[in-house]
Order: structure tokens, then C-alpha cells, then sequence
């Protein structure tokens, strides 16, 4: 039994091919059921921390643990079943609505999938749609909208019950409203989980349980949202751009 706690030992990671290094030297204990949100520039190494998380990709040198045991030794078969993710690019495949939320978990029942769908806000889409859970999806199916793909894949996400969960939290494309549903819905899916959220909105940001301040492949800050607005540094900086340019345009 797992509970969950992901370690950074001196991590140093360069994608095959590459110049440079995407991380360098980086070092953080993450806690079990912590929430974890990862901001910065773009390539400064958000992605390529959930890539190891998610052990798309080893370390080029130190080590990720989890629970004090190095993500090498496990068969990553079996430790891809402890983690979720959900990304920015939604995958559906042509088949209903229920056999895309069920992928997750193919031992799902009918009750399951309605369960993960309604946790997930999406429960109330797929009422309304013709043949409801049973519609078809895809090139030959019905055409969803952003934020209905996104509800799907974070209803996947519940079903397959992850003990450790990427949030590409990507709601760019969304209108107000479904950006609220989904907010609420990660918010549920978040609870008891490791968490690793690269976050662009405040709200998830502030609400992080630690913060991770990443430039050019390096940890610059953490803290909480008190504690590094206190400390004046680029994440207050960056804070206060947020907050401007939102008044400018609201």
C-alpha cells in the first residue's frame, strides 16, 4: 500500500537530443495527499517535472522516489496504474461517452461510470445529450466542446482513483462557466491525492497547498501564497502583473 509521498533527489533531466537541461539539480519532498502547484515561464520545467512524476521519462541523473523507493524499480506498468493525469488535449476515442469515461478503469460498472460523471460535473451534459451515456463520441459521434472533453477526462480521472494526479489545469479555451464547473470538479478529484497542478490561474495557484517557483530548469521559490508574497520575490512579481492586467480587462 502506497501513501503517496514523491521525492526529488538531485534531479537533472535533458530530453534525448537536447542542448541543454530542462531541470537542474532539483530538490523537493512532496507529502502525501500535498497539493503542489508548479508556475513560471514557459520551458522553465513544469512540464518536465510531471513528465518524470508520470515516468514518461527517467532522470538523467539522481532519483525520484516514491515512498523512499526509487521510481526505477517499479514496473512501470504497475506504477502508471497509482497515477492520473489530466492534460490540456483531451483523448477520446470514437465510442460512447460511458466506454471513454470507463478507459480509466475497465472494470467499472454502469453506477461507477455515473458516479465519476457526476463528480465530475458532467453528469448534467450527458443527460442532455441523445442517447445519454450510451451517445457516441468522436469523428463519427457527437462533437463536444471544450469543457466537456476536459469533464470527461477529469471523470476518467475519479474512476481510475489515483493515488497521485497531474493537472495540466489548461481551461485557456473555457468560458466562465464551465471553467467554474471545472474548478469544482478538480477541487473534488483533488482531495486525499498527491497533487501536481501547473497552474496559470490564481485562484488554483493561491489555493495550492505549496507553491513551486521554476526558472530555467531551477526551483527559484517555494512557499505558500502568504509566505511568497511576503517574501517579495518573482512569484509577488508575477502576482501582481496577474492582478493588473485582470482589472485592465475586467
Amino acid at each position: 500500500e502506497f501513501v503517496g509521498s514523491i521525492e526529488f533527489k538531485d534531479v537533472s533531466f535533458r530530453y534525448p537530443g537536447a542542448d541543454g537541461f530542462a531541470l537542474k539539480d532539483v530538490n523537493l519532498r512532496v507529502e502525501p495527499g500535498e497539493t503542489i502547484a508548479l508556475v513560471g515561464p514557459s520551458g522553465a520545467g513544469k512540464t518536465t517535472i510531471c513528465n518524470l512524476v508520470a515516468r514518461f521519462y527517467d532522470p538523467t541523473s539522481g532519483a525520484v522516489l516514491l515512498d523512499g523507493t526509487n521510481l526505477i524499480e517499479f514496473e512501470v506498468e504497475s506504477y502508471r496504474r497509482l497515477t492520473g493525469i489530466v492534460e490540456q488535449d483531451v483523448f477520446l476515442f470514437d465510442g460512447t461517452i460511458a466506454e471513454n469515461i470507463g478507459y480509466a478503469n475497465r472494470k467499472a460498472t454502469a453506477s461507477e461510470i455515473v458516479t465519476a460523471a457526476e463528480i465530475a460535473n458532467a453528469a448534467e451534459f450527458i443527460d442532455k445529450l441523445p442517447q445519454g451515456y450510451d451517445t457516441v463520441v468522436g469523428e463519427r459521434g457527437v462533437k463536444l466542446s471544450g469543457g466537456q472533453r476536459q469533464r470527461l477526462a477529469i471523470a476518467r480521472a475519479v474512476l481510475a482513483d489515483p493515488q497521485i494526479l497531474i493537472l495540466d489545469e489548461a481551461t485557456s479555451n473555457l468560458d466562465t462557466q464551465s471553467e467554474r464547473l471545472i474548478q469544482s470538479s478538480m477541487a473534488a478529484l483533488m482531495e486525499n491525492r498527491t497533487c501536481f497542478v501547473i497552474a496559470h490561474r490564481l485562484s488554483t495557484i493561491a489555493g495550492a497547498d505549496r507553491i513551486i517557483v521554476l526558472k530555467d530548469g531551477k526551483i527559484t521559490e517555494i512557499g505558500t501564497h502568504q509566505s511568497l508574497m511576503e517574501l517579495g520575490g518573482r512569484y509577488h512579481e508575477m502576482v501582481i502583473m496577474q492582478t493588473n492586467t485582470a482589472t485592465v480587462s475586467g
